[in-house]
């Protein structure tokens, strides 16, 4: 358990850091990949864990040469990913975290998921009511790896950048922690690495 003593508030992505929902977003990634005939690299694709999925869809157009319709290619991702219909499963390492400084550091959620999905996976894991705080890709104008997402989350709670720790799941993510000012503690196949 990291010593966070030093902070006023902590930071959480969400899938892969708090909910584990990678897996099904992987699914629906290569679903989705069929259907518009783009080459699915499940790797690139998880590196990319907290960037909006509309960016996702113009990097894979950069990556491969394409031209796919981003809101065309966004819409049937989210459809797909719903449908699958996921048991959504709190992470509990950074589960323990929260438990642990619950009442002694505010604390949010920063995600590139949309408000709307964000919402739904908070509320339906219980997590919503631990947080002050949820800041999705609806609610900023750059996502992950912009330190805005971050920066919006230390604002809603009266924080300055240097007050918040972040725990994050990907280099991305990692960067925009970095790219706020913010420390970050990263969450690996769902274990917290302590530095």
């Amino acid at each position: 358990m990291p010593d966070l003593s030093k902070y006023k508030g902590i930071v959480f992505d969400m899938d892969g850091t708090l909910i584990d929902s990678m897996g099904t977003h992987a699914i629906a990634w290569q679903q989705t990949c069929e259907i518009f005939d783009i080459p699915c690299d499940g790797e690139f694709i998880y590196s990319l864990g907290g960037v909006p999925t509309r960016e996702i869809v113009s990097l894979l157009n950069q990556k491969y040469g394409l031209d796919r319709d981003l809101d065309q290619v966004a819409q049937k991702k989210r459809e797909i990913w719903l449908g699958l219909d996921e048991e959504l499963a709190v992470i509990d390492d950074t589960y323990q975290v929260m438990l642990r400084y619950q009442g002694q550091l505010k604390m949010g959620v920063g995600t590139g998921a949309d408000r709307e999905n964000a919402l739904r996976m908070l509320t339906e894991t219980g997590l919503l009511e631990r947080v002050e705080t949820v800041v999705t890709s609806s609610d900023v104008t750059h996502g992950k790896p912009h330190g805005e997402t971050f920066l919006t989350v230390a604002q809603n709670m009266g924080l300055n950048a240097d007050e918040c720790v972040v725990f994050e799941d990907t280099e991305i993510g990692r960067q925009a922690a970095i790219n706020a000012g913010m420390d970050c503690i990263m969450v690996i196949n769902g274990k917290i690495q302590l530095p």
